[in-house]
Parts: structure tokens; sequence; C-alpha cells
């Protein structure tokens, strides 16, 4: 197929190279059709700062899911603060987040891991879906140690579902790189980090980890077992 010989050509151009230089390329492969989510994870932090700093062309977006930690935007303000640049917020459709809330209540993700499916797909999934339509390369932050599904994802792959290329630049990435970066370049990260949270996402769904915790087990920490995604990157 088509798709996949393009994909290889598109892996063979970044192969080697430095993420600046990644980002450059995929930019003049996909012009104005390349786009960056980020969290205001530490992971995130610093492909944010690569974008900023060189003044690449690749929209920034991030979604607000309404249920986010002070601490979030707290790094959100203080990053648009830094870099003098905007980033772009999409937020869930309103109707859908409030018949849910009316017909189940606000914690109705506690109950089953359906009703926690649903308003991740409400509230993540499908802004999610909505910012990357028309985009040709979305660039992510996550990392392979931050999960058994995570690891089987390559540096760079064909989305089918949402016809566009996924760039993982920090695939290869420990979190003591990711650490070392932000604290050498000076980036604002979330203060949640130095608190035992390694990955942060609605406040009711995240807490920290204990040490010898698997990287994902403070997220939707009431479940057992089981791939721990909100269904963005499920492959």
């Amino acid at each position: 197929m088509k798709k996949d010989q393009d994909l290889n050509e598109i892996s063979g151009m970044i192969r080697g190279r430095t993420i600046l230089e990644s980002m450059q390329k995929l930019v003049s492969l996909f012009p104005h059709k390349t786009v960056f989510t980020t969290s205001f994870g530490i992971e995130d932090q610093v492909i944010t700062h690569l974008i900023f700093e060189n003044n690449l062309p690749i929209k920034v977006i991030t979604l607000d899911t309404g249920r986010l930690f002070t601490e979030t935007y707290k790094v959100f303000n203080e990053t648009i603060k830094k870099y003098q640049k905007k980033i772009k917020v999409y937020f869930p459709d309103h109707e859908a987040v409030e018949k849910m809330v009316t017909d189940k209540g606000p914690f109705s993700f506690y109950y089953s891991k359906e009703n926690r499916l649903e308003c991740c797909r409400l509230r993540k999934v499908v802004p999610l879906n909505r910012a990357l339509a028309g985009m040709k390369c979305w660039v992510s932050g996550i990392r392979a140690e931050q999960s058994d599904n995570r690891r089987r994802m390559e540096l760079i792959e064909y989305d089918d579902d949402r016809k566009l290329y996924r760039f993982h630049p920090l695939i290869d990435w420990s979190y003591e790189d990711v650490k070392k970066f932000v604290i050498q370049n000076n980036v604002p990260y979330n203060i949640l980090h130095d608190k035992g949270f390694v990955s942060i996402g609605c406040e009711p769904c995240t807490r920290a980890v204990n040490p010898g915790e698997d990287f994902r087990a403070g997220r939707w920490w009431w479940e057992n077992g089981g791939e721990k995604e909100c269904g963005c990157h499920i492959k």
C-alpha cells in the first residue's frame, strides 16, 4: 500500500536526526498540517520548549476537560508567559457533558469502567478528534516505558482511524532524561511531579504513585488490570 511506502520513506528521513531536526522535516512535509497536543505533563513541556524556542510552525493545542488540577492550569499560565506564544484550547461539548452528569452524577466514572470510558470519551477523545481533524501529522509526548501499550508504538506510525501520521519524539527517553532536560533548560513544569505524580490527568482520576509502582498505577487507580488508557492513544 502507498501508505506503508510513505511511512517507510518518512521514517527513513527522520531516523538518526535530533528531535528538532525531525520536527523541522515533518513541518516541511506537512506545512500547516502538523499539530502537537500538550497536557502540560513534564514530557509535553520538553516538546513545547523545542517548538516555541525554535519558532516551529506547529500548532500547539490542549484539551481542557473541566476536571484538571489547579497546578496544571498554573503550568499552562507559566508556559504562555515564558514563551509568549498561544496554545489553542479545546473544550468538550457542553451539552453532552451536561447530560452525562445530569443522568449519572459527577463521579459516575468510579462505578464502572464503561462509565469511566464514557467520561474520557466525552471530555478528551471527542475534542481531541475535533482538534486533529484535517491535520496530517500529530506530535505526541508519549514514552515507551509508560505502559505496555506504548511499548508497542514506534517513533513514527500511521493512525488509520484518524488518517494521519503520529510522531513520538520522546518514545525512547527515560523519565530521568525528561527531568534532566527540563531542569537544564529552565522549563516550567507541574510541581505535582515532585510529589510522586508521574502521570497527570484529571484531578479525580489521578494520584501519586509509590516507589516501585507501575508508571500508570496513578491513573484510574480504582481499576484493576487492563490497559490504563483514556482512548486517545489506543492503537
